[in-house]
């Protein structure tokens, strides 16, 4: 009898062991698609800034606007300025979020940093502002969107921006976005002495975000998740932390099982869905996962009921 049951135990052992090893081989492959996903935006947003923007002196907000501006002053590659603006802030942010959250910025912000440089000698590919700012922002939007969607950032102010709103929780993120690109595209107008470049950088600005959303999430705005997980509260806890988003707890109750449970009700911007994702993944890949599009959403953080149906 005991022989049969260690032998029961044993089979059972080695098919969790199997089950284990297939899930990490799994991990690994979706691992490495997301990186080269990361790799693919980053040299997208890289022909955006060194064939476009760069060329045509449009300093469209965040680092690439301030590398922008230090290149003219100094002499020193877009590129180089890029990534040497991101060392102080990625230390933050890896102080701040640990280095789990902060591995593929790093990535990214290299990447994109060294195509930059190289692709520097083959030269602006309009001289005309308007299209530059039309192509260089559309580009921007496309590279931009492969990095979220593989679960990457780009760093620079998306950094910045996530840990003034933990200073400051009253302010919302789209305003303090809204603030620094400003500021950034003003500076612009100071150093180049051209006000029109300015305006051409604030329209790059508002293509990428219009396109980033539109062109490569839809039309939808924001992504509805129900979770429900016995690991709720760890994946609700990096939600807080990683995301700076919340969820809500609804009472659930199993009809097969007869036990309550505890149903997770998270609303995230679009771009932010996939690391929610890696989230679950990551903390319980057993997860019961209900993912669906939102469309109209009213609260803090998005639009307005009272001014948005006026």
């Amino acid at each position: 009898m005991n022989r049969q049951v260690w032998s029961v135990d044993m089979k059972l052992s080695r098919e969790q062991e199997n089950e284990i090893r297939y899930e990490e081989k799994k991990s690994l492959k979706r691992k490495a698609l997301d990186y080269m996903m990361i790799t693919a935006g980053s040299a997208v947003y890289a022909v955006a800034v060194s064939m476009f923007l760069d060329p045509n002196s449009l300093a469209p907000g965040g680092v690439t606007g301030i590398a922008i501006i230090l290149n003219r002053i100094t002499g020193l590659e877009t590129g180089t300025w890029m990534f040497a603006v991101n060392i102080p802030i990625l230390l933050l942010g890896m102080w701040k979020f640990g280095l789990r959250f902060i591995f593929s910025t790093i990535y990214c912000t290299l990447v994109t940093s060294l195509i930059t440089n190289l692709l520097v000698p083959l030269g602006a590919v309009t001289a005309d502002p308007f299209l530059a700012a039309v192509a260089g922002g559309s580009l921007m939007a496309l590279g931009l969107g492969l990095v979220f969607k593989a679960g990457g950032t780009s760093g620079g102010t998306d950094i910045i921006v996530k840990l003034l709103r933990l200073r400051l929780p009253h302010l919302k993120t789209g305003f303090l976005f809204l603030v620094t690109d400003a500021f950034i595209v003003a500076a612009s107008a100071f150093v180049f002495q051209n006000i029109d470049t300015a305006l051409y950088a604030g329209l790059v600005v508002c293509i990428n975000s219009l396109l980033l959303d539109v062109v490569l999430y839809g039309r939808d705005g924001a992504k509805m998740f129900f979770i429900v997980s016995d690991n709720h509260e760890t994946i609700a806890k990096r939600i807080l932390e990683e995301l700076d988003s919340s969820a809500t707890y609804l009472s659930g109750y199993g009809a097969y099982s007869g036990r309550e449970k505890k149903v997770m009700l998270c609303i995230l911007k679009k771009h932010l869905s996939p690391k929610l994702e890696e989230i679950v993944r990551e903390e319980d890949p057993k997860a019961f996962t209900i993912i669906t599009s939102a469309s109209e959403i009213y609260g803090e953080g998005y639009k307005n009921i009272f001014s948005q149906k006026l």
